[in-house]
């Protein structure tokens, strides 16, 4: 890598991300030698992505309380598809027991 470094100008933006990449390649690479790291972040980036689109969507939801509705049932689903539940199934098993108690 050193040697396409010194191919290109410093100051361009190839040149500024082989300097960077050199000053941090241990840290760059350390996912490499480890075997349980990732190269990206991939996973986390799509954990957050519905967290981003619900803030986007609450400026249309009416009101405080129906944003923090919203949000509670994104928790509740999020929570489900990290733990590989049906959310349909779920809804309706949670449905169907409240209605029992009421």
């Amino acid at each position: 890598m050193s040697v396409q470094c010194q191919q290109v100008l410093p100051q361009s933006s190839i040149g500024k991300a082989l300097a960077y990449s050199i000053k941090r390649w241990d840290k760059l690479s350390a996912y490499a030698h480890s075997g349980i790291l990732l190269p990206d972040n991939n996973k986390i980036e799509d954990s957050v992505r519905p967290v981003a689109l619900g803030r986007k969507n609450y400026l249309f939801a009416g009101s405080h309380k129906a944003v923090r509705q919203s949000a509670m049932l994104y928790s509740l689903l999020g929570t489900c598809k990290l733990n590989n539940i049906n959310p349909q199934t779920w809804l309706t098993d949670v449905i169907r027991k409240s209605l029992i108690i009421l």
